[in-house]
């Protein structure tokens, strides 16, 4: 599938300020919003979460995304994407399923801001690596190298983060 969308993902291990700045990001440059869709699955759940759970959000979040390629929009946040959920299914399961990878070649994303989780921790009952954060800020990072994505790294108090990568955006897309 050939699609003109230009696509920033802000991705990065849990609690490094990727929702707060997908969601800042949209808002300064006007641009749709897909909100990580693990989140609202998740908490609809009345169970823990099962592998198979992943085809499912992963499935979730490209529909939103879908709707807004028939919009039109040029360009578009998303607050995490497939690299996140590969990572997160390797992680905690040993595998990345093949259905998800095909999925993920469908919508080649533009341009990655990785998040490095050098801001405190936030208590949230859907985190669950309060203390593993910088190894899989690695696992992120070099995944990004070795399938030779586009991307910038996000780091620094909250001002910091935000001047990198409201800069980062404005490169791109002026």
């Amino acid at each position: 599938m050939s699609i003109e969308l230009k696509i920033i993902v802000v991705t990065g291990p849990e609690s490094s300020g990727k929702s707060y700045l997908a969601k800042l990001l949209a808002e300064k440059f006007r641009l749709p919003l897909v909100a990580e869709y693990a989140r609202e699955y998740i908490g609809g759940l009345e169970r823990d979460y099962v592998e198979e759970d992943l085809e499912a959000i992963a499935v979730g979040q490209y529909e939103k995304l879908n709707e807004i390629i028939k919009s039109g929009a040029a360009w578009v946040i998303m607050d995490t994407d497939f690299l996140t959920i590969k990572i997160w299914g390797t992680e905690k399961y040993g595998k990345y399923s093949v259905q998800l990878k095909q999925l993920s070649e469908r919508y080649p994303t533009t341009h990655y801001l990785c998040c490095r989780p050098d801001i405190p921790w936030e208590y949230d009952p859907q985190r669950e690596n309060p203390e593993d954060r910088d190894r899989l800020f690695e696992i992120h990072y070099r995944e990004l190298e070795k399938q030779k994505c586009s991307f910038d790294i996000i780091e620094g108090d909250f001002e910091q983060r935000t001047a990198m990568a409201v800069r980062a955006l404005e490169k791109l897309i002026h």
